[in-house]
């Protein structure tokens, strides 16, 4: 057996891997978020889609892409549940028609307007379990 796969390596790859701690980290606080927002029916996938949404013009499925750091394939597959709830809603873009744009509808933002209250307070109490967030928001948006 190579010594690379050792169990030792193992080990060390669980207590020190940056990935894995992020990975761990970010479900985690995706879950803490989740059961917070259940009451008003959004996960924290889609708080954060309609956060990204709140402009004064409907942005391009690519600009929403690229603020959510996902493909736009992930970001059309998120939309069409949020679509079927009137939450939000895809028009063409009158400028070249062979593109889309995301509106926030009425709907979208009155559940936004009612979790963005909870974001608020679950968000706090995350923030006050770290010791320097701002360190950590600045060495997650470096790595992003």
């Amino acid at each position: 057996m190579s010594k690379a796969a050792s169990f030792d390596m193992t080990v060390h790859v669980r207590d020190h891997c940056l990935c894995l701690a992020a990975q761990r980290a970010a479900r985690s606080l995706a879950r803490r978020f989740d059961e917070a927002l259940r009451p008003v029916g959004l996960t924290s996938g889609q708080f954060s889609l309609l956060t990204s949404l709140n402009r004064p013009e409907p942005p391009s499925v690519g600009e929403v892409a690229d603020v959510l750091g996902m493909d736009r394939t992930t970001l059309t597959a998120n939309l069409k549940p949020l679509e079927r709830r009137g939450l939000v809603e895809i028009l063409v873009d009158p400028v070249d028609r062979r593109s889309r744009l995301v509106k926030l509808s009425a709907a979208g933002l009155e559940a936004l307007e009612a979790a963005t209250p909870i974001w608020v307070q679950i968000h706090a109490e995350v923030e006050g379990l770290l010791d320097r967030p701002e360190d950590i928001r600045g060495g997650l948006r470096a790595l992003a």
